[in-house]
């Protein structure tokens, strides 16, 4: 049992892969000056995209991320996205902006789950020394 479910994960875990993959290209190389120009994160007043590193556009992209599809909730780091971008209405957003995002941070976490869930697997498979 552990096996099918190993395998099925690990399948998972490549879709995972290969979405975060395709959206984030797709962000980076075709979409990120209009998502910016929707989304307005107040964090390009202080510096353009091109001058921030990677980890700070990434940042950006999981505060576009928690706001488009965790609106209402106003604790933690998901909050503090909600409150940075409260001039965003979600509900506005068109569909040609969500998908990508989604698919870059929806294809990460889901990824890190299924990460865990294999190693899980690996662990109850692999016989005792």
């Amino acid at each position: 049992m552990s096996q099918v479910i190993l395998s099925i994960t690990f399948s998972i875990l490549l879709a995972c892969l290969l979405l975060t993959l395709v959206s984030g290209l797709y962000i980076f190389m075709h979409n990120i000056k209009r998502t910016n120009d929707i989304m307005k994160h107040p964090y390009l007043d202080v510096l353009p995209w091109h001058r921030l590193s990677i980890s700070n556009k990434t940042a950006i992209l999981m505060d576009y991320f928690f706001r488009l599809f965790f609106p209402y909730t106003k604790l933690g780091l998901i909050g503090h996205a909600n409150k940075q971008l409260a001039h965003v209405d979600p509900a506005q957003v068109p569909f040609s902006i969500k998908w990508p995002i989604l698919g870059f941070w929806g294809g990460c976490f889901l990824g890190i789950l299924a990460t865990i869930v294999v190693w899980v697997c690996i662990l109850l498979i692999m016989p005792a020394a």
